[in-house]
């Protein structure tokens, strides 16, 4: 697979894992992990790509008292995941043109 391709899936894969429920960095490897294998060392610039974009804000908690970097979907986060969405489908349409 193309690698930038593949690093915009990744961030969009980011995206949809925090789009319900805020989340921190080993959670979010975790389920991504469940459908492609990622490492913190992956995942960790990807966060940082897309908090410098801004489509995701974080906060730090608390917690066994240690502090925790939450990354929480924006606005401007789920517009870019929607409109990826609609893009996606718009490909999957040619696609399957492509393969009748």
């Amino acid at each position: 697979m193309d690698i930038q391709l593949k690093k915009g899936l990744l961030d969009l894969m980011v995206l949809a894992s925090i789009k319900y429920e805020d989340s921190y960095g080993y959670k979010i490897v975790q389920d991504i992990s469940q459908i492609l294998d990622i490492s913190e060392s992956t995942l960790y610039p990807i966060l940082k790509r897309l908090e410098k974009q801004k489509l995701v804000n974080t906060y730090n908690t608390t917690y066994n008292s240690r502090i925790r970097k939450y990354y929480q979907i924006n606005k401007n986060g789920l517009e870019k995941l929607k409109q990826s969405i609609d893009d996606f489908d718009e490909i999957n349409r040619m696609y399957m043109y492509i393969k009748r």
